[in-house]
């Protein structure tokens, strides 16, 4: 696993050229706290004079402190009725809303992008930096697994899904023109990049919030179930690995999370096998803690929870494709599988119990996410890119 890049650019070399005056964090949509959601709550860590924009902004007032009490400037989706609950049906005017944005008296613009962010307008004195969490997996290389998961692959449904994937992805092919510099969350991601934009990334893996040092794990502790954490949305394969437990009823799995596949996944689950819904961060802390390993069955672009659960050094059975494979270390912090089947997952569990984790090891691994190596690393690069745009600025030189 590559190291997150380095720390600060130094003063003397900044003090040459005058930093931005004005600067514009823009993301996506806000309409519940994730992943990326926790990235933009560090970059406003950062830059804590920035303005934020984002397209939707949804997210209740008791989970609003990754903000930094910032307000959020909207677009005109945020006052379309019924926005809160259909607002990812309002893809076709995305475009649209994200050039509406006027950033024209903006020195630097960072987008927090994983589908429209990284397309607001700028001109040649301006600077846009994209720290692109993925392109649009839809529209992209993942078109035909989300077509089938949604059950839009077929019939008149699935020609109007793909004619709406079709003017997403020429849109999408425009906007890296107007973004001087990516940084991907992942060489996953950064390979992603390059094959759809042909784009070069710097890779800066994203901040995995409470991993403490000095935490300490009980190396006797016994662990007795498996763990699975997070959104229930098809891409997260929850499916095969309640197969996989249905396969072995003397292990018990806990399924942490709430989304759209809940009742899907609920109508026949075995008896060994609990369904707990959302649970408060505390309780979710705790059963890191206590689980046996976690399980994790998606392709994701990073994949936060297999770091959360070393950080509690807890060991990762992860799929061995997308971002996981950055974060866990074959038979040293977890085990991998390959095929996203059932009989993959039962065979990586029973490869685990026969392995000793060490939970120092575990911490230790999770320790290079933590959130000030993001931040050191994110201003490291900012600094650096806005120091070479001044100066081919000054000299007139393109």
């Amino acid at each position: 696993m590559n190291a997150p890049i380095g720390m600060h650019v130094d003063e003397g070399a900044r003090g040459q050229f005058p930093p931005p005056k004005r600067i514009a964090i823009v993301h996506d949509w806000l309409p519940e706290v994730g992943g990326a959601e926790h990235v933009l709550g560090e970059i406003l860590e950062v830059f804590p004079e920035a303005e934020l924009y984002s397209l939707l902004d949804f997210i209740p007032e008791a989970d609003r402190s990754f903000l930094r009490g910032k307000p959020v400037n909207t677009s005109f989706l945020q006052h379309i009725p019924w926005a809160r609950r259909f607002y990812r049906g309002f893809l076709p005017l995305m475009p649209l809303a994200i050039e509406y944005f006027d950033l024209s008296s903006f020195d630097l613009i960072i987008s927090s992008s994983y589908a429209v962010a990284k397309g607001v307008l700028s001109g040649p004195d301006q600077l846009h930096l994209c720290y692109c969490h993925s392109p649009a997996r839809y529209a992209w290389d993942l078109q035909e697994q989300y077509l089938r998961q949604t059950r839009r692959d077929k019939g008149i449904r699935g020609f109007l899904a793909r004619a709406l994937l079709h003017y997403i992805r020429l849109w999408d092919c425009r906007t890296p023109n107007g973004v001087d510099a990516f940084a991907a969350n992942s060489r996953f991601i950064a390979r992603r990049i390059w094959k759809v934009y042909r784009r070069r990334a710097v890779v800066i893996y994203p901040p995995v919030a409470g991993i403490q040092a000095d935490d300490k794990t009980d190396t006797q502790k016994t662990r007795s179930y498996y763990l699975s954490l997070g959104r229930l949305v098809p891409y997260k394969r929850v499916d095969i690995l309640i197969e996989a437990f249905r396969k072995m009823p003397e292990r018990t799995l806990k399924i942490i999370g709430d989304g759209p596949e809940r009742n899907r996944l609920a109508r026949d689950l075995p008896d060994n096998v609990r369904l707990l819904g959302r649970l408060p961060q505390k309780e979710v802390d705790i059963a890191l803690r206590e689980a046996r390993a976690l399980l994790f069955a998606a392709e994701e672009d990073f994949g936060l929870v297999p770091v959360e659960a070393q950080a509690a050094g807890t060991p990762v059975i992860a799929y061995g494709k997308g971002g996981a494979c950055e974060s866990v270390i074959p038979s040293i912090t977890g085990v991998l599988f390959y095929e996203q089947t059932a009989e993959a997952v039962v065979e990586a569990v029973l490869a685990s119990e026969s392995m000793t984790f060490d939970p120092n090891t575990l911490r230790n691994n999770a320790m290079g996410f933590e959130p000030r190596v993001f931040r050191a690393a994110l201003r490291q690069w900012i600094d650096g890119a806005w120091r070479k745009f001044s100066q081919r600025r000054n000299r007139g030189a393109w």
